[in-house]
């Protein structure tokens, strides 16, 4: 099964005719839960809510009220946005994907809901997630092919993106959660610098590496969303042409051949284009990288989960368990090594960066295609450099496997760089001839 449940709608387009009345947003609601209701029993990319329906005519009628004319609306007037479920939203329970006890895990509304709402739109309900954003998968199918995973952690809202349930959903990366389900599910992911979106009011995995982000259908509402979300957004000036530099070495060698072929004949399309495209040595110590990165995460998430799984261990399940364990053997100056590895790992990376002259990195979103079966969210290896520095990236559809599945192009920028990374993954979109929603 392909077409049937592949249908992402574009974030620009939707929320420009809900500014403008078409539809009406009583009408847009009926649609949606419609949708819901019909789509998700087969993918499975939503927690179950009983009162969907009634609470999000609710939030049309205020939003009606509030603003009855076109002129005046926010730029997100009434766009249903699915939100995963580590993320604190007022009136919704947050599980983590967990068996722990409701309530246990409550806390205040994330800002980045805050901003959501400000801008207009309406949360149409928790994702499904890996158990506390960790490798325990969630029960979300990938609506390309539904005997294969979507990808985790985030892996509700990359599905409900790809089923066209909501045009724009909010994610978190640890170390791949963003970057591999958009991959997967042939959709964009965002990935922010660190720290650009305000992780307050979220679940902690390794506040060292957590980072929200983005699912779209398209580039084009990644360049509508992230201004509204991240901190400090600046109007980029004209991008140009980037220099592009691809990760040579033991890194790119963790890719399926596959992968590895569609992604040189994307270098060459972007080469034909006249693109620049510099292959530089980097991450040498790859699995040195690896191990670091590990550490930092494994001894953040068993410190993260402290209280809660001192009392409810038992509810855990055993992918989980086992990452705590793991966290719990690291010691702290093990940690601080760690984070001090990182910081002569970010002087390696710009001191190569700037010898090469390179402005984005290029590599594949994810080791391959989503793996048949449910039992596991993927290899998250191909992201791990680039979430331990903190840097963002964004993974852009970019062909298919022989079966069929969705491949990603990775697109990295400089910490910070966010508005350039989307001015200047907009230059290879039109190089690559890669068309919007």
């Amino acid at each position: 099964m392909t077409q049937p449940l592949v249908r992402p709608r574009s974030l620009a387009r939707e929320a420009a005719g809900l500014r403008s009345g078409e539809p009406g947003l009583p009408a847009y609601v009926d649609r949606l839960c419609a949708l819901v209701e019909r789509v998700d029993p087969l993918i499975h990319a939503f927690v179950p809510e009983p009162g969907r329906h009634d609470r999000l005519m609710a939030r049309a009628r205020e939003l009606e009220a509030r603003h009855p004319r076109p002129s005046g609306r926010p730029p997100l007037y009434g766009v249903a946005v699915g939100v995963k479920d580590v993320v604190h939203v007022d009136g919704l329970p947050t599980h983590g994907g967990s068996a722990l006890p409701p309530g246990v895990l409550a806390g205040p509304q994330a800002v980045v809901v805050d901003r959501l709402l400000a801008a207009g739109a309406m949360v149409a309900g928790k994702t499904a997630t890996a158990e506390f954003a960790a490798s325990a998968p969630g029960p979300t199918r990938n609506p390309h092919h539904p005997g294969h995973t979507p990808g985790g952690s985030s892996s509700g809202s990359a599905a409900a993106v790809a089923a066209g349930l909501v045009p724009l959903a909010i994610g978190t990366q640890t170390v791949g959660s963003v970057i591999r389900p958009a991959a997967y599910c042939g959709v964009v992911g965002f990935r922010p610098t660190y720290g650009r979106i305000p992780s307050a009011g979220v679940l902690p995995n390794a506040p060292s590496l957590d980072t929200l982000g983005v699912f779209t259908a398209d580039l084009a509402g990644v360049a509508l969303a992230a201004p509204l979300l991240c901190d400090d957004w600046r109007r980029e000036p004209e991008a140009g042409v980037p220099v592009l530099g691809v990760p040579d070495g033991t890194y790119l060698e963790h890719a399926e051949p596959a992968a590895l072929s569609a992604f040189e004949e994307w270098l060459e399309r972007l080469e034909r284009a006249g693109l620049t495209v510099c292959r530089v040595p980097l991450f040498a110590d790859f699995a040195e990288v690896s191990r670091q990165l590990q550490a930092v995460n494994r001894f953040e998430l068993a410190r993260s989960h402290a209280d809660w799984f001192a009392r409810f261990g038992r509810l855990y399940r055993p992918e989980t368990v086992a990452s705590i364990r793991v966290g719990q053997g690291i010691a702290p100056e093990d940690r601080a090594a760690a984070l001090e590895f990182r910081e002569r790992l970010r002087e390696r990376v710009a001191a190569a960066t700037a010898g090469a002259g390179v402005d984005l990195w290029l590599a594949p979103s994810a080791t391959g295609g989503a793996p048949e079966g449910l039992h596991t969210t993927g290899n998250a290896v191909m992201s791990s450099p680039w979430s331990f520095l903190g840097l963002p990236a964004l993974s852009l559809p970019a062909g298919r496997t022989a079966t069929g599945l969705p491949l990603g192009l990775q697109v990295v920028g400089a910490a910070g760089g966010d508005e350039r990374l989307l001015a200047q993954a907009a230059v290879l979109q039109r190089a690559l001839g890669l068309a919007e929603a």
